[in-house]
């Protein structure tokens, strides 16, 4: 793909972002904000993040709408931000701006053809009535106090099939009180390369006249469209937050407004430090979520899970890049798993203020690998678990578990299958119960039967979660044993939870086989 390179018209300057979540987002298939949601989006787009302007909804749509557009326009007028809310309208004449009007709005943005296909086969006229009835629109706008921008809907259509008709179409309204005029790539079929000759050529024909480009992601290259169209010369450029909109959506806020500082050096009002905590809020109000790894905002993003990074970000930070964390008022994490060193350990201590002798850390990373195979992702909150299970126990390995099988359903009776290794020789046993526990403890004793060892009984059992944890968090199980004359407690730690019991139990045995040994 051919993209430009800088031109002298991409300088360095200021470029306007303007928001849609509220409007064209908002035809994300399955999102409908509230009244209530939509303010306090609106709210934050402004106050915090600093967006340039935002758009909220479309005129004449259901008295919800109207409702939340009011409440908006008034916030905005009491804090000074009134011109910075706009109102999609329609070439009604009169209904639309009398709507608008009504919410206390001070800004339509008017809806036009800006294709002569749509032009022709969806209104049935001609360019001349076209353009007539949208000057009749604006007229009107105008009278009533409202700034208006326009739209010309599938331009970029509309430019590939018949320039003359954007071009005719622009010579008639190019006098008109438009503040800015709106190109859209409304099925989001453009490429960079093309993007930037349109637009570009669009720039110098009407030299006078701020435009706006309106991407989307059909192709996923609308931010690399929004590059091309900033070097073509546009003032200002349309996003949403989370990338929604129709289909694949709108270019996503986020990575516009880093690659724009980053790769092309130019202004921005906006605050970045506000960027996650609005995309959780959009995320949670539309209940559309985000990729794990989606850039800047995504949850995984400064997240180092190889060794060697850690490793190389300790010694010199190797791994880092002006996507820094702190940059979003995030943090970088170091991911324990199988893939973990001991720089991705250290990490993780540094963060939870511990401090581990050189071979306890050996032995807690060992612990965090074994585990890694079966759990891909162990959290800084998994780890104080992991620890107090690792420096409480003991290397006696008098009973080791070679397998086990646990098979439990609704209403019926568990059953456990497994395979052990007592002092050097290897046992087969069954067991059932009310739980898959209770079947090891059963199967588990017919083992233990032929060295004259019984379990002790449970005085106390106790499941946990770290704080915070989520449904892939590790288990750790603390059970208390009545021995008699003393009670004592062990612990296992797993992904599992009736495994995390298990391992404790295993535990249990293995003390008390060892001081079995050492009466005898």
């Amino acid at each position: 793909m051919n993209i430009p390179h800088l031109s002298a018209a991409a300088a360095s300057r200021k470029i306007e972002l303007m928001d849609t979540t509220l409007r064209d987002g908002e035809q994300t298939q399955g999102v409908a904000f509230t009244p209530m949601e939509k303010v306090s989006i609106a709210k934050a787009l402004l106050q915090f993040l600093r967006v340039d302007r935002i758009e909220v909804a479309s005129a004449r749509v259901s008295e919800g709408e109207k409702e939340a557009v009011s409440q908006i326009n008034r916030w905005a007028a009491e804090e000074g931000f009134a011109e910075r809310v706009e109102v999609l309208g329609f070439v009604d004449h009169t209904r639309s701006v009398d709507w608008i009007k009504s919410t206390g709005g001070r800004v339509i943005n008017l809806l036009a053809k800006g294709s002569e296909k749509h032009c022709r086969e969806q209104l049935g006229k001609t360019l001349e009535q076209h353009c007539a009835d949208v000057l009749q629109t604006i007229g009107y706008a105008h009278e009533q106090g409202l700034k208006i921008n326009l739209y010309l809907e599938d331009w970029s259509n509309g430019y590939k099939d018949s320039p003359e008709y954007v071009y005719g179409f622009m010579n008639k309204v190019q006098h008109s009180p438009v503040s800015h005029f709106m190109l859209p790539d409304t099925l989001g079929v453009m490429a960079p390369d093309e993007v930037f000759g349109s637009l570009g050529d669009m720039c110098r024909r009407y030299p006078e006249l701020h435009f706006d480009f309106h991407p989307h992601n059909d192709y996923g290259l609308a931010t690399a469209n929004v590059m091309a169209a900033v070097r073509a010369g546009v003032s200002a450029v349309h996003c949403t937050i989370n990338c929604l909109g129709e289909r694949a959506g709108n270019a996503s806020l986020a990575e516009v407004a880093v690659v724009l500082r980053d790769k092309m050096g130019m202004e921005l009002a906006i605050d970045e430090s506000h960027l996650v905590r609005i995309s959780d809020m959009v995320e949670n109000f539309s209940g559309k979520r985000i990729a794990a790894n989606a850039p800047i905002v995504g949850a995984d993003v400064f997240t180092q899970t190889a060794g060697i990074h850690a490793d190389g970000d300790q010694k010199g930070g190797l791994y880092k890049t002006k996507l820094g964390p702190e940059r979003f008022s995030r943090t970088r994490s170091y991911a324990l798993g199988k893939m973990s060193g001991k720089a991705s350990l250290k990490k993780n201590l540094e963060q939870l203020e511990l401090d581990l002798s050189e071979e306890d850390q050996k032995k807690v990373l060992a612990r965090i690998v074994s585990i890694g195979d079966a759990k891909q992702t162990i959290t800084t909150d998994d780890l104080p678990f992991i620890i107090a299970d690792v420096l409480e126990s003991k290397s006696y390995q008098h009973i080791k578990l070679l397998a086990c099988a646990i098979n439990s359903g609704m209403d019926l009776q568990s059953t456990v299958s497994l395979r052990v290794d007592v002092k050097g020789e290897k046992h087969q046993a069954t067991g059932a119960g009310s739980g898959g526990f209770d079947a090891f403890i059963d199967a588990i004793g017919k083992v233990l039967s032929h060295y004259g060892y019984t379990l002790p009984a449970l005085a106390d059992y106790e499941i946990r979660i770290p704080k915070g944890g989520h449904a892939s968090a590790l288990t750790e199980c603390v059970i208390t044993w009545d021995c008699g004359n003393e009670l004592r407690k062990t612990r296992g730690v797993h992904v599992n939870q009736v495994f995390a019991g298990i391992q404790a139990a295993i535990k249990l045995i293995n003390i008390q086989l060892h001081e079995m040994a050492a009466i005898h």
